[in-house]
Order: C-alpha cells, then sequence, then structure tokens
C-alpha cells in the first residue's frame, strides 16, 4: 500500500506533466475564437502559411478544437470592407478574443468592442494610430505582434540598390484603400532620396489595377519596384512576381514569402513565427493574463531572402556580400 507521501508525490508528478494550457482550462469550459482574417482562407496559400498557424500551436499548447476550443472563422479576402461586419458579427457570438491581422483588422476589431480582448499580427505604426497607448504597456484590450514595416523601408532600399547597382527610378506600388501606405510611401521616399533614386508612385487595389500599373512602370522607365506589404497585395504577390519577370522588372517587398512565389527578393520578419507566438498571446489572455499589460513583442530579427533563379533570369549578378547576408537563397 502507498503511503500518504507516495500518493502526493505521484499526483504532483503527474500535474507537472500537464501541459500548462490544459491545467488552465476551466472544467467543461470551450473556448471561442474568433479569426477576424484581412486574406483568403483554405485553399489559399495565405491559410497553410499563415492562419493554420495558429491553430496548429493552439493544439500543440493543448487546446483541442471541438473539446475545449471553437474557432469563428471570417475571411474578407482582401476586401476590407467588409471587416467591421464581420467584427460585429463575432461581438454578437461572444467570442472569448478575437484574433487580427493588419491595420485594417485591428480597427475593425476595436471599432466593433472594447471589452472582448483582441491579439493581432501586423500593424504599422500602431502608437501613433492609437491602436495601443504603448509598446510596453498597450493598455484597453488590444496587443499582439508588430511586423516593423516602417522600419525596414531604408534596408529595402539598400538592398536593391546593391542588387541594381544603376537604379535611378524605383516604382512603388502602394493599395490606396489601405491608409498605412500613405507614411509608408513617405518612409520610401525619404530614404530613396539619401540613394538619390527618384520616386515614381503606382496604386492599386483590384486585380486589374495590379495587370495595368506594370505597362505604366515601364513606360515611366522605372529600373525596378517595390510593393508597399498590404493584406490585398500579398495575396496577389504570385501575380505581382509574374508580372515583374514578364515585364523584366526586378522586385522586392516586406514578405521573404514573396521569392517562393516567383519574386526576386523579399526583407522583413518570419511571419510564419509570428502567428505561431499569436497562438501563444492567445494562451496568455485565455490564462488570465490582461492583454493591456501584455507588451506588444517586436521581431527579433529582419531575414533577407533572395531568388537566385529569377536573378539570373533577369541578368542580375547577386553581390557577394548579399549572399552573405542572405537567410535563405532559392536556387
Amino acid at each position: 500500500m502507498k503511503t500518504r507521501r507516495q500518493l502526493l508525490i505521484g499526483l504532483g508528478s503527474g500535474l507537472l506533466a500537464l501541459p500548462l494550457a490544459a491545467l488552465a482550462q476551466k472544467p467543461g469550459k470551450v473556448w471561442r475564437i474568433g479569426v477576424l482574417a484581412s486574406r483568403r482562407g483554405p485553399g489559399y496559400s495565405e491559410w497553410e502559411r499563415y492562419y493554420v498557424l495558429v491553430q496548429r500551436r493552439l493544439q500543440e499548447l493543448g487546446y483541442v478544437e471541438g473539446k475545449n476550443v471553437a474557432f469563428e472563422w471570417r475571411f474578407a479576402a482582401g476586401d476590407y470592407a467588409r471587416l467591421p461586419g464581420f467584427a460585429e458579427e463575432l461581438v454578437r457570438l461572444n467570442v472569448d478574443i478575437i484574433v487580427t491581422d493588419g491595420s485594417q483588422g485591428i480597427r475593425a476589431a476595436q471599432g466593433a468592442t472594447k471589452t472582448i480582448p483582441i491579439v493581432f499580427n501586423g500593424g504599422a505604426d500602431l502608437v501613433a494610430s492609437g491602436f495601443v497607448k504603448s509598446l510596453a504597456r498597450p493598455g484597453g484590450n488590444t496587443t499582439g505582434v508588430s511586423l516593423l514595416l516602417s522600419d525596414t523601408t531604408g534596408k529595402q532600399l539598400e538592398i536593391l540598390s546593391r542588387m541594381v547597382p544603376k537604379l535611378s527610378r524605383l516604382a512603388i506600388l502602394t493599395n490606396p484603400a489601405n491608409q498605412v501606405h500613405v507614411a509608408l510611401l513617405k518612409g520610401f521616399r525619404d530614404a530613396a532620396a539619401t540613394f538619390g533614386i527618384e520616386v515614381l508612385h503606382f496604386e492599386a487595389r483590384t486585380p486589374k489595377e495590379i495587370e495595368d500599373a506594370f505597362p505604366s512602370v515601364v513606360r515611366a522607365r522605372a529600373g525596378a519596384l517595390i510593393w508597399v506589404v498590404d493584406s490585398f497585395l500579398v495575396q496577389q504577390q504570385s501575380r505581382i512576381a509574374e508580372l515583374a519577370a514578364k515585364h523584366r522588372l526586378p522586385s522586392m517587398c516586406g514578405v521573404i514569402e514573396y521569392t517562393e512565389d516567383g519574386g526576386l527578393m523579399g526583407y522583413g520578419p518570419d511571419r510564419r513565427a509570428l502567428w505561431r507566438r499569436v497562438a501563444e498571446y492567445v494562451d496568455k489572455i485565455l490564462r488570465g493574463a490582461s492583454p493591456g499589460e501584455i507588451p506588444v513583442e517586436q521581431p527579433a530579427k529582419l531575414d533577407l531572402a533572395i531568388n537566385r533563379r529569377v536573378a539570373k533570369a533577369l541578368g542580375l549578378e547577386i553581390p557577394a556580400e548579399l549572399l552573405v547576408l542572405a537567410d535563405r537563397v532559392i536556387e
């Protein structure tokens, strides 16, 4: 017969073996997580690269769909006008937490609720936009991870000018439906001025406008193109890469996965890792942490990805210093 001490030791060992998230669950409680997604869902690259990672990481933390967690998915597919209505739907469903991405998603979620916790991935100028009071202490019901979009403009220009040494005219493609792009465009203009590069601005908010922009870029004699990160443009990145190749235009952006879709270069954070971090933020809040007291996390590292095959097709020789800097080189 086991002694009381042996029983207590055995019980303690068993508790230590349980996942922390499992310990946090209220008996019989099924957490409802609303996902207000700016992009597309199952069947598209955004799903496998980004959104599904929240689900998978939460499963690793002890959340089993149908047992102690349920997801309510809403996909805007790049149409920002749909986000406020979707956010209101999630609030009416009385979800326990809302996960969203991008400035438009944050704005829609905050417009729908001041009480339900919101965890975001992305967004630019978070403090200046009023989304959080500070990165260290966000306040309110919102926290998450930042993409550092405004901090990469100068570095993108530096990298591109090394890849295209005689670059004098640069096309910048933005989405006029994204209010954040005004500030980001200014950042590119300021950075370009230090390199003596003229900026030519083009806009696209629909697939057709993307198609129409490229002949205009060529007619303007731009030597390269940078497209500014945006949920709509990200979901169109394969087509952007195709058009850039067709018009023999070196291109880059703040999304490293762009190179996987045939783009020349990408410089930015590992978005897959950030989406997994979003799940960990959700776990903290469901275990009782206050979103307003969880610091906004910024990427510890920005990666450079280069597609060597695309560079060769464009007749570009990748400088040795860029190969040294590159975290990923796609052959």
